[in-house]
Parts: structure tokens; C-alpha cells; sequence
């Protein structure tokens, strides 16, 4: 099969501990769009979080954000294609997340926006701290998410987390069978609330499609189960060794953990071998 798409997934895929990209995947990566392969990343992420990777890689693909929410274009600053939360069901999961003392990240426009901080929020500033300005992602901190959920144009998803994992298992079962809204484990104590419909796989293969291209010529790295709908989806899924089994079992090929240079071997090898 020749390959023509790397799809990546960020967080605990093509980033280590210290949210870097490791020296081995940076030049696969370049050598992969030098031999005219398009490189497309495929987040949980806000827009506003990407851009230091986003110039690392030196892409000039859109950017598929909050698992599947939209695709946005780095170039022109703006979204080409999106499905944001409606206001009146974002409303009733901010409603929910009090009632339950779940902590809600809301993703709107371009903004992430908290009323407590969490431990999600402190690691995010933390790490904001050590970008240069023009990198650091815009996270603040408001009065009220209600209002802020009204006075937004697009709210694009919640990320969702709680010291008691049962708590926010529970919690998220109740959102998905009461508003019908996606719910997807992004990380070990965070869920992500989207519109249903919503995800890594259906906005990939949308985009795959807009290219003239074939979904079984794309290889996709992944490590969550935010990931599986590309994971299953294309030519290639490939699962990183610190996923969960149940993600390993359910992916084409499974290779070392996100320290190791295991997608470079894979795109040496598969993808430019």
C-alpha cells in the first residue's frame, strides 16, 4: 500500500512527558513532506494549543481540533468546516457539571475558558509559561461559563475531569444518554463532551476525501480512545505502546511508548520504505 496521509495525534502520541516532539519524529516527519506525504494533526486540542507544534512540523494542512469538532486552517486564521455544541445543550451540561462538582474546561472561539482552576488548568498555565508569548495558548479565567457560553459564537467542546475516575464514568453515561452528546476519554481522569456525531474519524475522512484521497491510504497514530474512530477508519492504525490494551487490540499495529521513536520507524519503514 503507498501512504499518502500521516495522521497524528498529540498528546501521549507524538509528544513526550515535557510536551515535545522528539528529535527522530521531527525528521521521519520532514522527510515524509519532503516525498510530497501531507501531514495533518488530529487533536483533542484547541486551535490555540497547537502552535508550537504546529511550527515545529511546519505544516501547511488545516488542523482537525476537539476531537473531530472542526478543522481549522493556520494560514488563513479560520475554520473551514465545524459542528460546535448548541448553546441550549451546552447550558444543560454546564448544569450538570455543578450538580455533579465536575470540573468543565469550556473550549469556545478562540479561547479556553475556566471559573476554578484544576489541575488540568494549573499544568496547561504552567506549560503556557514556558512558550514564547506569541505560542501560549489562550486560557482565562471568567466569572461566569454560563454567560460566557452565551456570549460565545461557537462553543466547541468540554473537557470534563475528576479525581474519581467511577464519579466522571458516571457523570459522562448520564450526559451521553440524557442530551445525546458524545462523550470521549481523552487522558486517564479526562472526558471530552462534543455534539454526537463528532469525531477524529468522521472529520479525517472528510478532509481525506476533500484531498481526492482514500481513507486506506492514510496511517494514523493514536494512543486514546478519542482515537479509535481514525484508528479503525484508515489504511493503518497504529497504536502507541502506553495505550490501553483496549485500544492496542483494536489497532493494525501496536509499537513502543511516546519516549521512544517508534512512529519514526513506522514512517521510515511503512510509509517511505
Amino acid at each position: 500500500m503507498t501512504y499518502r496521509v500521516i495522521a497524528l495525534d498529540l498528546d501521549g502520541t507524538l509528544l513526550d512527558n515535557q510536551k515535545r516532539i522528539l528529535p527522530q519524529s521531527l525528521e521521519a516527519l520532514a522527510a515524509a513532506r519532503a516525498a510530497g506525504i501531507k501531514v495533518v494533526v488530529v487533536t483533542g486540542r484547541h486551535h490555540v494549543a497547537i502552535h508550537p507544534f504546529y511550527q515545529a512540523l511546519q505544516l501547511d494542512t488545516p488542523a482537525i481540533c476537539c476531537n473531530g469538532t472542526y478543522l481549522y486552517d493556520f494560514q488563513q486564521k479560520k475554520v473551514l468546516a465545524s459542528d460546535p455544541l448548541p448553546k441550549q445543550q451546552a447550558q444543560l451540561v454546564l448544569q450538570m457539571l455543578k450538580q455533579s462538582d465536575i470540573h468543565g474546561l469550556m473550549y469556545v472561539d478562540d479561547a479556553m475558558l475556566y471559573q476554578e482552576p484544576s489541575g488540568h488548568v494549573i499544568r496547561s498555565l504552567a506549560w503556557a509559561e514556558t512558550l514564547p508569548v506569541a505560542q501560549r495558548p489562550t486560557l482565562l479565567q471568567v466569572d461566569s461559563l454560563t454567560q460566557a457560553a452565551e456570549d460565545a459564537q461557537a462553543i466547541w467542546k468540554f473537557a470534563t475531569s475528576h479525581a474519581d475516575i467511577p464519579a466522571l464514568r458516571s457523570f459522562a453515561e448520564m450526559v451521553e444518554k440524557e442530551l445525546g452528546l458524545a462523550c470521549e476519554w481523552s487522558w486517564h481522569d479526562q472526558v471530552d463532551i462534543a455534539k454526537s456525531g463528532n469525531s477524529k474519524g468522521n472529520r479525517l475522512q472528510q478532509w481525506v476525501t476533500a484531498q481526492g484521497l482514500r481513507m486506506d491510504q492514510v496511517v494514523a497514530f493514536g494512543d486514546n480512545y478519542n482515537d479509535l474512530s481514525m484508528l479503525e477508519a484508515v489504511g493503518l492504525g497504529v497504536a502507541m505502546g502506553n495505550a490501553d490494551d483496549a485500544i492496542k487490540q483494536r489497532a493494525d499495529l501496536v509499537i513502543a511508548d511516546h519516549l521512544q521513536p517508534g512512529i519514526a520507524e513506522v514512517i521510515r519503514t511503512r510509509v517511505l520504505g
